[in-house]
């Protein structure tokens, strides 16, 4: 029998508080956007908690309201902001690029799968570099069209005809694990990001990572276990 242990995975990143950290943009673009609003903000440590959900999930919650101009306002203030200055306050995490790099060489792909629109995705994944490790990057329209990250995976692995066994679906954030599981891949959370360990621990991903060197070894059980499914 063929050792598949080794074989090469298709492996799903997400991207904020996964490869870097977005905090003090995003914060700052939510600050500007409700003041804006003419609505009191919250300090920069009660906005984290909403770093990872779509926007168009956040802002009602921060506003009290569903009132589809007030959230559409929120969007157009938000990323008023953020297109020109918040894009960029932004710092990759230590460790995420000789991770990516080593995961690169041993023949897995790679692709982002994010809750941030590609208009933007596209061009922090092209600021850091990071667009020689990655095959494509996948995320929601402005429109709102794959906001939700299960639709979006779904909608990834019958454009490119992936097995879910073979694909990893990794991320710091509850949704991201969920959204995996939901269309049976492995599934590894990263508890370094804006999820605690307690939100990942309760999502019951494959594997927990403490850090991005941790990654590397997590993978290879991933293909591990779809091994052990195989010969049952």
């Amino acid at each position: 029998m063929t050792d598949t242990t080794r074989e090469p995975l298709t492996l799903f990143f997400d991207l904020d508080g996964t490869l870097s950290d977005p905090s003090d943009g995003i914060t700052r673009c939510i600050q500007y956007a409700l003041e804006r609003l003419g609505r009191p903000y919250p300090p920069k440590a009660e906005l984290v908690q909403f770093i990872g959900p779509p926007l168009r999930w956040t802002f009602p919650r921060l506003l009290g309201s569903e009132d589809k101009d007030l959230i559409d306002a929120a969007l157009r203030y938000y990323r008023e902001r953020y297109g020109d200055v918040g894009l960029f306050e932004n710092q990759v995490y230590p460790g995420v690029p000789e991770m990516l790099a080593r995961l690169q060489g041993e023949g897995h792909s790679l692709y982002v799968v994010t809750s941030k629109p590609t208009v933007y995705s596209d061009r922090i994944v092209e600021r850091f570099g990071f667009d020689r490790y990655f095959l494509k990057v996948y995320g929601p329209q402005l429109d709102g069209r794959f906001d939700e990250k299960s639709e979006l995976i779904e909608h990834i692995l019958q454009e490119l005809s992936l097995d879910p066994g073979r694909t990893v679906m990794i991320g710091d954030r509850a949704r991201d694990v969920e959204s995996g599981q939901a269309h049976n891949t492995r599934t590894i959370g990263v508890t370094y990001g804006f999820g605690s360990e307690a939100e990942i621990a309760a999502a019951a991903p494959d594997e927990i990572c403490h850090n991005p060197a941790e990654i590397d070894e997590a993978v290879h059980r991933c293909g591990t276990l779809e091994e052990r499914d195989h010969r049952g």
